[in-house]
């Protein structure tokens, strides 16, 4: 059957020549796996461009319970990004969120309020022009209530470690904040958050593995 939904693209993967098979959160359906054919083929005029990772899209798409891939009938842009692919903070910041919704998100469940969640998320930090650079924080504590690990105080994300006072401080209130919010901190103090918030995640999540854009991300908001 078909059926109208917006999707997240979350990666994709050659296959034979020409076509992708696309990995996409539904709004519908959760993480669902599509085969697109012919769109590296010189005559696709860019449509590849249109399952570039984190790209919100529009969709009508065939759908049958239990099948492995299926097909996309229709698909278009349902938000074009003004900032997120060029700006070299945000943009070292989605490819982080995106490596780390790969390996976390792997259910289908809640669906419609994770879709949600992650939509707004996006189009908020395309479109904040200040006050974005702790935005990959408060999404990592955001995400974590909808894949059942929501930290209430902040010792359970610290779990035994030892942290100064200020980043204690800084911890409670990123438990607390939306996108908005305005948290002074420093380059260090933002590291050694986020890597407080990795080993949280690695205890909650099997194989979670070396996160490989981290490095990046470290560099370009040092």
């Amino acid at each position: 059957m078909l059926y109208k939904t917006r999707g997240i693209v979350f990666r994709f993967t050659k296959y034979g020549e020409t076509s992708i098979i696309v990995n996409i959160f539904t709004e519908q359906f959760g993480l669902q796996s599509y085969i697109v054919n012919g769109v590296r083929s010189k005559s696709a005029k860019g449509k590849i461009a249109l399952y570039q990772p984190l790209t919100l899209l529009n969709l009508v798409v065939y759908h049958k319970e239990n099948a492995n891939i299926m097909r996309i009938k229709e698909v278009q842009c349902a938000y074009p990004y003004l900032s997120l692919t060029s700006d070299v903070k945000k943009s070292s910041q989605a490819m982080f969120l995106n490596e780390m919704l790969n390996k976390s998100v792997k259910e289908q469940s809640h669906a419609q309020e994770l879709f949600d969640f992650l939509f707004e998320a996006l189009v908020t930090l395309d479109k904040q022009e200040t006050d974005y650079e702790n935005s990959h924080l408060i999404f990592l504590l955001k995400l974590s209530r909808f894949l059942g690990f929501e930290p209430q105080l902040i010792e359970e994300v610290l779990q035994g470690r030892l942290a100064d006072v200020k980043e204690e401080g800084l911890l409670t209130e990123l438990l607390k904040a939306d996108f908005e919010d305005h948290l002074i901190m420093t380059a260090m103090n933002r590291r050694n958050l986020l890597d407080l918030l990795l080993r949280f995640y690695a205890t909650h999540i099997d194989n979670l593995g070396e996160i490989k854009s981290v490095q990046v991300l470290r560099e370009v908001l040092n």
